[in-house]
């Protein structure tokens, strides 16, 4: 009796574009998915407002305006850079706070 051929291996598909091209086909979709249930939102509930609120962190501290009350301003930021209790400042403070309720 003849042996019977082997078996021809199964082709491997299109190789990495193929798999590469079919992610991107279904990111797509997703996308365009995505896109039409948010216009479909935006149909029913009206559309989304967003608020931009920016802070000025790691900028330093902004210049002193001078004005009516910058000498008990100065006093008091003196006391607080200087001492590690800021109930010591307390007179400066409230200085403070008579200068800006009287402007």
């Amino acid at each position: 009796p003849a042996a019977a051929p082997p078996a021809a291996a199964p082709a491997a598909g299109g190789g990495m574009m193929s798999g590469l091209m079919g992610s991107m086909a279904s990111g797509m979709a997703a996308g365009v998915g995505m896109s039409v249930a948010n216009r479909a939102v935006d149909a029913v509930m009206g559309p989304r407002q967003t608020e931009v609120v920016h802070r000025h962190e790691g900028g330093g501290a902004p210049a002193p305006a001078a004005g009516k009350c910058q000498l008990q301003q100065d006093q008091l930021n003196q006391c607080m850079t200087s001492s590690s209790d800021a109930s010591q400042c307390q007179f400066y403070l409230d200085a403070l706070k008579a200068c800006q309720q009287t402007a």
